[in-house]
């Protein structure tokens, strides 16, 4: 007995130093410990050195005054300096000049010309379904009162979106033939994608003041990075047996461009039209805050005066109009890389473009001769009084005195003292330091030393703008949201998975929360919930719950049946199938979900400024009020150093994946 006691003794023994021999060689657990070993050396040094644990103001650099000095110099030379006259003041005139050109032509065109040219465009492109569907887009538009205000928009965010696509068809072109000129725009276009909307319109303001040019460039600015980084990952991802085959028939380099590598990137060239698109419309709002007009302005108006029958009616054709956009471009897409049957249709070709070019001509002679180009009065649907007056219902018997449950201004108290504030004080109350440290754990251990160093160099330039205790307040906003979004997200995206009349309810929902205005969102949340940091985060998790659980269904669905039904042959129950098998295989979609919740929640809680968020979206709404260059940037440049630090630290593993290690 003794023997076999002493036995069964050894084997577990053997079994622990094998599963302890096991952890130790475990790649994180290595990184783990040089990170402790670093940590036992530098700590004790930089703490003797600053034992007080905030961020040393040796290590803190004042930018007010130059920035100050610039902003001035600007000013002050906007009328008088050549640079001005003779290069914005150029650009300025002629932004001015094709938006009016466009708009003036859509209100020609009158409201039966725009809505047939819409539908048969749509018609041409993706068929009748959706051709209906553009028609009557543009008919809710004026029968909710903003037919007017829609062309507005349409005006400026066509001439915005063909500016962008030019730009970003130029700087990708020259990424995509050139490994270097890439290497260089990477950092760039991430830089420019993180970047607040807010913060590009400062310095556009200082320099074309407060218009629609500002409203056009700074559009450009944030919506042309998507056009330029797919077009190069399109040039650069042609298949190289083709692109040799036409080498070999002695074509030219401009030939070869023309004829392989532009028709082979077609799906990316449409993808990065379609994303262009969604990220100009995202904008239209914002830049109504430098005079863009439109519908972003009555959004505004109604942001203002906590309307929200007002904002709802100017939101819905923004709405309406990036629907229609995004299905039209993505059944572009479609048709270009599927393999379809001759067309025997006897419209196809120019014969079609032709009949939808008379008709549209047609509809807008008739609406000119009988003198009804505007959208007549009599058929406007009035929403605003209805929608708040169930607000105002909303607001009496859900904001306060519920039973039990208690009202929304009590759950916004309690998440603010419950969870911001401890998050808040939490972070704040950590040694710089050991926030550096915790970063470089958080992006080593899932990722490479070079991510590691990436997340570290952007966190630690936050302290250097002398904004550390701002950013940290924002990254407890973010975390907070953050962490609702992905339980929210993660049991929606599972339920609809495994569900298919689930997940067909919930996509005409998510589409239209996907492209609501971020601006809309502050609406209700600020009525329900009052003003602070608690609406601003939740304005965020209603924003970014959408791409969550759209991502997490798509991945669960991606999983390969084969592998689900060999786990239920072995008997597995459907929660063991989900937990052991699903959520491991989709791990890169969860990852990528986990990613894009945090981008989505840092751009609305940098607009929750608006709404009593504080910290970093204050400063940057605060220095676009006041037009304090010094302020506004330093903001911005503190989010972008805060968002990329975020990005660096949930998503590096496919990276690392890519690199083979």
């Amino acid at each position: 007995m003794a023997s076999a006691t002493s036995a069964t003794s050894a084997t577990s023994a053997s079994v622990r130093d094998a599963g302890l021999g096991a952890l130790l060689r475990h790649r994180a657990v290595h990184k783990l410990l040089l990170l402790a070993l670093a940590a036992a050396i530098t700590v004790p040094i930089v703490n003797a050195k600053w034992a007080s644990g905030a961020w040393p103001d040796a290590l803190t650099v004042d930018l007010s005054e130059p920035l100050g000095k610039a902003s001035d110099w600007i000013i002050d030379n906007r009328d008088s300096h050549p640079l001005f006259l003779y290069f914005f003041g150029h650009v300025s005139n002629a932004v001015v000049l094709a938006v009016r050109g466009v708009y003036l032509l859509l209100l020609a065109a009158g409201w039966a010309g725009v809505t047939a040219a819409a539908g048969l465009v749509a018609w041409r492109v993706a068929g009748v379904k959706l051709a209906v569907t553009a028609a009557a887009a543009f008919g809710v538009c004026g029968l909710l009162g903003m037919w007017v205000p829609t062309m507005q928009t349409l005006a400026l965010m066509t001439v915005a979106v063909l500016a962008s696509v030019v730009l970003g068809l130029l700087l990708g072109l020259a990424g995509g033939l050139n490994d270097r000129v890439f290497r260089m725009m990477r950092p760039v276009l991430d830089t420019m994608q993180v970047l607040p909307a807010f913060a590009y319109l400062l310095p556009v303001v200082l320099v074309f003041g407060i218009g629609v040019p500002a409203a056009v460039l700074a559009t450009v600015v944030y919506a042309a990075p998507p056009m330029a980084r797919l077009t190069a990952l399109g040039l650069r991802g042609a298949d190289g047996g083709v692109m040799e085959a036409v080498a070999s028939l002695g074509a030219t380099a401009r030939q070869r461009l023309l004829s392989a590598r532009l028709p082979l990137a077609r799906k990316e060239l449409l993808l990065g039209l379609n994303q262009t698109i969604m990220m100009a419309l995202s904008m239209a709002v914002i830049a109504s805050v430098i005079g863009a007009g439109g519908l972003g302005d009555r959004v505004y108006q109604a942001l203002a005066s906590v309307d929200v029958g007002q904002a709802l009616a100017a939101g819905i054709p923004i709405v309406l109009l990036a629907v229609v956009l995004d299905r039209v471009t993505g059944a572009a897409g479609e048709r270009l890389g599927a393999d379809r049957p001759e067309d025997t249709s006897p419209l196809r070709g120019w014969r079609g473009w032709s009949v939808a070019a008379a008709v549209t001509l047609a509809a807008a002679l008739a609406a000119r001769f009988a003198d009804r180009l505007e959208w007549p009065t009599g058929w406007v649907v009035a929403i605003a009084e209805p929608v708040n007056t169930a607000k105002d219902w909303m607001v009496d018997h859900l904001y306060t005195g519920v039973p039990v449950v208690g009202g929304t201004a009590d759950w916004a108290a309690h998440f603010t003292t419950y969870v911001l504030d401890p998050l808040r004080d939490g972070l704040q109350g950590l040694p710089w330091w050991s926030v550096l440290l915790i970063v470089a754990a958080l992006a080593w251990v899932i990722g490479t030393w070079q991510t590691a160093l990436t997340a570290v160099l952007a966190m630690a330039a936050i302290g250097v703008l002398g904004v550390w205790n701002d950013s940290l307040d924002t990254l407890s906003q973010v975390i907070a949201g953050v962490a609702v979004t992905l339980v929210l997200g993660f049991a929606i995206g599972v339920a609809a998975s495994r569900s298919k009349r689930l997940e067909s309810v919930l996509r005409p929902v998510l589409d239209v929360f996907q492209t609501m205005p971020q601006f809309v969102y502050l609406i209700p949340v600020v009525a329900l919930f009052g003003v602070g940091r608690a609406p601003a985060v939740a304005a965020a998790v209603v924003y970014a719950l959408p791409a969550v659980v759209r991502i997490t269904t798509q991945g669960l669905r991606q999983v390969s049946p084969g592998a689900m039904e060999s786990a239920k042959s072995l008997g597995a129950t459907n929660w063991q199938v989900l937990r052991q098998v699903q959520l491991p295989l989709a791990r890169p979609a969860l990852l990528l979900a986990v990613n894009q919740g945090v981008v989505l929640v840092l751009a609305v809680v940098v607009i929750g400024g608006l709404v009593g968020g504080g910290a970093l979206g204050y400063s940057v709404v605060f220095g676009l009020a006041q037009g304090d260059l010094a302020t506004g940037l330093v903001a911005g440049a503190a989010i972008v150093c805060l968002g990329l630090m975020l990005d660096r630290v949930t998503q590096p593993t496919e990276r690392r994946a890519k690199k083979g290690a």
